[in-house]
Parts: structure tokens; sequence; C-alpha cells
């Protein structure tokens, strides 16, 4: 099956696996898959394993040749982490909740306290010894009853993201009896604090599609079924409203949002629908006082606000601008106070809030921008849980700044730093430089690129560059924090960020001009930005690694099938490769879901466009990067043997001598590691791999 026989420097040969050609049958061609064999659903088969933990085996035994570097970054990682750590608490229902870790611990703690200064901390869920006896772990509360009594917690110990259910009595400590599987990990109680609802998910697709009703003390296998979504091209949530009066189904697809509501204090009711489904028809709502608030794109492409009264709900007709639609402001998310409106919302490619005074939903006031010092950063919405409340919960970072948890007064305008992450080991940030620079692409369009790099890096082309990318789902790469990051800064790299087309820094033309027939921009932007940061003397030629996750990982395989020779290294996390064959297979899941993303290969057009680019069918002889891939053996979002086939075709047919490893986390899913000094561990595992091809480096002091 492969071959493990040592070669002249004693390395073991890397494997190589078996061809064993299989038709992928299609509507519009038949393509013959060498290694389509290994695919195995039930992650039993002895070849498909034999194979993984070979590659396993030729990963460490090539890692061995900076085993001590791959220590030293470890150990420098993990010692900028205050192990003994809490977030901020958060006021709800007289209670403050907040998390914490303890020394040496890899799992969170959630407790909470009641809010009075004599009251003592107890412990909702102490995630670290819930853990014992599991190689992976994750569980977290989904939701407090009304009483605040009562948690459902979530667990998973596959790394699936199939979550199981349980309810504890947080004045005993002690869980009830039923245990609820096969969820999506969220959960929302009524008032009479005895039923709740939840998601189910389809046992075979895992798309999240039915919301049940469960009364405490009852048999799972009896709760009510209250909603099934049929369509495969959309996924349900449920949530609760910010007045707490509501319970709200949501179901989503690319393009389309529909939402149920139902009175809490009526759990037994029918829910009503707010806005009926229609294609090209997005939106979301809250609600407070007598009326909810909409976010939609409703003739409104960046979205606008929208706000409509209780007693015509259902009624679109009835919707009145609350904030207009304009072409410069794309409005990602909003928190509704008695008196404020708060707005999170992006423009000039930065993520910024929005304070807007108000009575009865009529603006009373100017706007008022919380501000920035910095030229590329981020803020975003904390936890905001009481709408009575005049604080404003948010939090603040940069590529240099840690961080930052803030309170500010709405009314007054004064802000409070609560808490700014601890970075040990004397990190300073005023010891680096971040910048936000525009590159003009191929076609003219100019694409955001937010860096950061020690103050001691000369910008005259000697250093090297790790260039991080994503473009899909409109989601935004945001210029956050990372202390991991530090250890590469630190060793002269530059770290850069492009925005490119496909996310939605730029509205929501910026993510529509990056999907479906126009991908190809997405992995063009990043190439024009490459060259443009070497151009500009940020970055050596020869020593340019690039990095993206999961879909990012599409843009990892995509770039450098197109420019091998401008990448000395590659960093594909999780990566989505294998795009024709798994859009064709509708038993995968989030295939169905995403047709409206990367189109439909059935439809002859899409099916030769998505060829024209897709990773694995692009693979040829030719000289590639050094690369580093990495999944997980449970990933439910982008199957473990995507990049298995990957790898093992890449292994056929490259012509150079650069290393390509491949790593299977044989416990995890799509995340990776759980408990978060493993997690440091697969950090510090690529970091090492690109550090030792980048050369010798000046190691920047302080």
């Amino acid at each position: 099956m492969s071959s493990m026989n040592k070669d002249a420097a004693g390395l073991p040969r890397p494997p190589e696996a078996a061809v064993r050609p299989h038709r992928v049958e299609a509507p519009h061609g038949t393509r013959i898959d060498p290694y389509y064999w290994l695919r195995d659903d039930a992650r039993t088969d002895p070849d498909v394993l034999a194979y993984l933990e070979a590659e396993n085996r030729w990963y460490e035994a090539y890692a061995q040749r900076y085993a001590p570097l791959r220590e030293t970054l470890y150990q420098e990682i993990k010692g900028r982490i205050k192990q003994d750590d809490a977030s901020v608490p958060y006021r709800s229902h007289g209670y403050l909740y907040r998390t914490r870790y303890t020394e040496g611990s890899e799992y969170p703690i959630y407790v909470r306290r009641a809010d009075r200064a004599e009251a003592a901390e107890t412990t909702i869920l102490d995630v670290n010894a819930m853990a014992t006896g599991h190689d992976y772990y994750h569980a977290h509360p989904a939701a407090y009853s009304p009483s605040q009594n009562l948690v459902v917690y979530a667990e998973d110990d596959t790394g699936r993201r199939q979550y199981r259910l349980r309810v504890r009595n947080l004045e005993t400590g002690t869980d009830h009896a039923e245990v609820i599987t096969g969820t999506n990990g969220q959960a929302v109680w009524a008032d009479d604090n005895q039923t709740f609802f939840y998601v189910e998910n389809d046992a075979e697709s895992l798309r999240s599609c039915r919301v049940r009703r469960h009364v405490l003390g009852s048999d799972p296998a009896t709760d009510v079924l209250v909603y099934e979504e049929v369509d495969p091209s959309y996924y349900t949530s449920v949530g609760k409203t910010g007045s707490e009066r509501y319970i709200v189904i949501h179901v989503s697809s690319t393009v389309s949002d529909e939402e149920r509501v139902l009175s809490a204090a009526t759990p037994t009711g029918e829910f009503r629908v707010i806005a009926p489904r229609q294609r090209d028809f997005l939106y979301d709502a809250d609600h407070i006082a007598n009326r909810w608030v909409i976010r939609t794109d409703w003739e409104a492409p960046n979205f606008r606000l929208m706000q409509v009264a209780d007693d015509a709900l259902g009624e679109r007709g009835a919707w009145r601008d609350l904030v207009p639609h304009t072409r410069q402001v794309f409005i990602n998310s909003f928190a509704l106070f008695e008196q404020y409106l708060v707005i999170d919302e992006r423009s000039e490619g930065l993520r910024r809030l929005r304070v807007q005074p108000w009575s009865e939903g009529i603006p009373t006031g100017a706007p008022r921008y919380v501000s920035s010092d910095e030229a590329a950063y981020t803020m975003a919405l904390g936890a905001n849980p009481e709408q009575d409340s005049v604080v404003l919960r948010y939090q603040y970072s940069s590529l240099a700044t840690p961080t930052s948890t803030y309170d500010l007064d709405m009314a007054t305008g004064v802000r409070e730093l609560r808490k700014q992450q601890p970075v040990l080991g004397g990190y300073d940030a005023s010891h680096y430089r971040t910048e936000r620079i525009w590159v003009t692409a191929r076609d003219a369009v100019k694409v955001p690129v937010s860096l950061v790099y020690h103050i001691g890096t000369r910008r005259d082309g000697s250093a090297p560059l790790l260039q991080y990318g994503y473009g899909s789902y409109g989601y935004a790469l945001d210029p956050s924090f990372s202390s991991s990051l530090v250890s590469l800064l630190d060793r002269g790299f530059v770290y850069a960020i492009a925005h490119v087309r496909g996310g939605e820094e730029m509205g929501r033309a910026w993510y529509e001009d990056g999907k479906k027939l126009r991908k190809v921009n997405s992995f063009n932007d990043f190439i024009d930005v490459t060259e443009a940061l070497i151009s500009l003397g940020y970055a050596a030629r020869g020593k340019v690694f690039a990095e993206g996750g999961s879909a990012g990982g599409l843009l990892m395989g995509a770039i450098m099938n197109a420019r091998p020779d401008l990448y000395r290294g590659i960093l594909a996390d999780v990566p989505f490769v294998d795009v024709v064959t798994t859009m064709l297979d509708e038993s995968i899941p989030l295939t169905t879901n995403e047709f409206d993303e990367w189109g439909n290969p059935k439809d002859a057009a899409y099916y030769e466009y998505m060829l024209s680019y897709s990773p694995y069918d692009n693979v040829r002889a030719q000289a590639y990067p050094a690369m580093m891939v990495t999944t997980g053996l449970h990933d439910s979002q982008v199957q473990y043997f995507e990049p298995a086939k990957w790898v093992a075709k890449l292994r056929a047919h490259k012509t150079d001598a650069a290393p390509l490893v491949f790593k299977t986390n044989m416990e995890a899913g799509h995340g990776g590691r759980s408990g978060r000094f493993r997690q440091l561990e697969e950090t510090a595992e690529q970091y090492a791999f690109i550090v030792d091809l980048a050369g010798p480096s000046v190691r920047r002091t302080r």
C-alpha cells in the first residue's frame, strides 16, 4: 500500500498511496479518480488507516530535523499565555457569568456568582473534569433557564460537531437523566422553566434540519417535532430575542432567510413567519419593547435596518426604514437597547461600531462612532444581554494590540478598559507596526491588505513573509491579535492578511465578486497581493509563505497550481480541495447548502468552471512549493479524504524535492485538537515548518 524504505539521507521515503482507478460519474463528464478509495465514511478501513498513519510517521520523521525549534516555539507561545486567567463577567438576571482557566488546565471552567458583594462563585461546568478519559472533548453552556437554576449544556467527544444535550441543576450540581443526541448544540428555553427547543441534525448529511420541543423528565424519543426544513439547501438554528419574549427558528441558505417566532410564554403554540422566504432575500430580526428591528438586504445589497410594530408582524409591506442603505457601509449586525441602537458595520474594509440614540424607534440625536488610534483594527459587540442598560460591552483588537474588553457609557461617551488580554514574556505593542495598504489587482480593483511586523524589520526586500487568506462565504478576516504570531514577528517575519474578494470586508459586492462563476477573482487577488508585497519591499522573493484553512485551503491549492514559483511554502489547514467530486455528492455534509456559494456541477457551466480551478483536479507534473497539510479524521466540514487524496496525487506528480508533509489528527475534527495547549502545539508545528524553510533569521529583541 505504501513505501516507507529509507532514502539516501536516512529519512523514510514518503508514503506512496496505491492507485485504484474509480469512475466519478457526472451529467457532463466522467472523471477517473485514482485515490477515491481513501474515502471511508466509517473510518475503519485498515488500508485507509494504515495510509494515514504512514503519513503521520513520515511527518514526524521529517520534523525531527527541527525538533528543538518546534519545542522552542511551543514554549515561547505557551509562555505568553496567562494560565490562570478569566474573562470579564457579564451581568444577566442578577448573576455575573464568566469563564476562567486554572494553572495548567486545558479547558475552561464556566462559573457565576450572584451580583452582590458577599456572594460566592459557583461552578457551572468544569470542562477539565468532564474531559477526563477523552482524546477530544468540547462542552459549553447552551441555554440558561429563565429562573437561572437550570442549564442545557452541549458536549462533543469526537470533533464532528454532533452534540449531546444534557440538563444540569445549578442548585444541586446534578444532571437530569435525559440525554439528547445528534444535535447542533443549540437550545432555548420557554418561560415555564420546563420546556426547551433544540435543533436535531440529519443522521447522514449532518445538516441541522429539525426543531423539537422537550419537556424536562420526559423521554427524548417522544419529543414533539415543531418544525422540519425539507429543503436541503437550508440550515436551521434556534434562538431567543433580546427582549426574551420570543423563541426564534431561523432557517438560512446562502441567498435566503426565513424566521418563525413564538411567544416564549406559550411553548405549545404555533410559530408565525416574519417574512416568507424568497430567493435573494436575506434578513434577521430582533425584538425590543413593542417592535421588531430587521436587518435585511431587501433592495439594499449592503443591508439596511427596518422596523415593524408587533401588531404588523408578518406584513413585509409594513416594514419602515430605520437606517437606510448606503453603498459605502455594510451593516454586519446590531444590538438593541432601550435608549440606544448600536450598529456593527464595515466601511473602508474595517469593522467599527456606531451608537445611535433613539426613543421608541425614532432617532433622537447624531450617531457617534467608537474611536480608534490605529490604522488597521477591528471592533465587535460583546455580551450585552440586558436591553435596559446604558453601557455597551465591546471588544477591540488589532494585529499589534491584544484583545481588549471595554465598557462604553453610551450617555457620556466615557469608555472603561475592563481587561486587555494579558501577554506574558515582556510583550510591548509599541515594538510592532501595523499598516493598511491597498493593492491594485490585475483587473484594476483595489484590494485591502493588513500588515504587521517588528519595528526592527527593514522594508528592503529581505524579510520572510507569511500571507494569510480566506475569501469565501462572505466571511471577513478582521485584523485581530494573536500572541502566537509574535514568535514569527520576532524572527523577522512580516505577516499580511490579504482581504481578497469572496469575503465581505468591502461590502456585499465584494463577496459576490468572489464566488460561483467569479471565484477565480479570490485566487488572482491573493497572487497579486503577493507580487505587490514583494515589489514594495515587504518580502523577499523566495521567502514567501502562504496559509489558509478550510475554504482558505482551496485558495492555497489554487494559488500553488497557478503560481508555484511564487511561494516557498504553503500551510493548508483542513483544506477543501476536491471541489467537483464533493459538490456532486449530496450525502456529504455542507454540499446541498453550498450550491449558491460554488455552483451546482450538475449544470454544465458550473461543472466546467469548477473543474478549471479545483486543486485536486489540476495537480500536474511541475515543481511545487514545500507544503504542510493538516486534517482531522472526524472532520464533518471538510472530510479527511479530500486532503488525503490531494496529498497522494501531489506525491505522484510533483517534480521537485521540496518537502510535502501531511498530518492527520486521528481524534479531532474540523477545529483541530481540543484543549488550549494542544492547539498551541499545532501552531508551533506549523511555524517550525516555515521558519526552518526560511533559513537563518534575525531574532528581534525588545
